[in-house]
């Protein structure tokens, strides 16, 4: 079968409630989601509509949800956190809105970090970063800390990190929520780029029409309800 074909996700009637001063808060109500290979799908909604929650969700990053969570079809629902934490490590990557590099650590080493854990040689993953930092045109900004780097440059160090073990689906939470338009829009692009060119899918979670109407496809979130 074609790889456009595969399903990176399959959600079937993913559910998240909380409980909040006595009274049960329904942030999810049975959401149904497929994303495919190399698709870049926008998770349109407004803030408080339950968007950062289903990225939780897709990301194993918290307990709490009822439902059915296949990645690469691998059900998650009963794996333990030890499968939780080597489904992270080996099929997603992850951008938030704040760029969260280590602040010690260069560009490069910030990208190599994670490479390193997964249990790349030193040499391939410095050959690694360096060639998606290229990509992200910071060849000349590779040994600079994160705080000699402007915000635009921070977040595609951040982009870099998150394609470093090639991922088959990078989350985004809101990446450029930090930036000015035009510096959002480059690094939009240069996200979506970078996705296509590592044959990754994304699924990019924002509340800006704007930038969603640029992806493959867009599902909105309304209610607890996706659409």
């Amino acid at each position: 079968m074609n790889d456009i074909q595969n399903k990176v996700v399959e959600l079937r009637n993913v559910k998240r409630s909380f409980s909040q001063g006595g009274v049960q808060i329904d942030v999810l109500k049975g959401v149904d989601l497929d994303i495919r290979s190399n698709e870049i799908v926008a998770l349109l909604g407004p803030s408080g509509s339950g968007k950062s929650t289903l990225l939780q969700a897709v990301g194993l990053l918290e307990g709490g949800f009822d439902g059915s969570i296949k990645l690469a079809d691998e059900e998650t629902a009963q794996m333990s956190a030890s499968g939780h934490t080597r489904i992270r490590r080996e099929l997603l990557g992850f951008v938030y809105q704040f760029h969260h590099l280590l602040p010690d650590f260069s560009a490069e080493e910030n990208v190599v970090m994670p490479q390193l854990i997964a249990g790349t040689s030193q040499v391939d993953a410095e050959e690694r970063a360096e060639s998606l930092l290229r990509s992200l045109g910071l060849g000349e900004r590779l040994d600079h800390k994160p705080s000699k780097l402007s915000g635009g440059e921070q977040q595609r160090v951040a982009v870099a990190r998150a394609l470093a073990n090639a991922p088959k689906l990078v989350l985004a939470d809101e990446p450029t929520g930090n930036l000015d338009e035009t510096t959002a829009d480059i690094v939009l692009a240069e996200l979506m780029a970078l996705v296509r060119e590592e044959g990754s899918a994304a699924l990019i979670a924002t509340h800006n029409e704007r930038l969603a109407a640029k992806m493959d496809r867009v599902v909105r979130l309304h209610d607890g309800i996706l659409s």
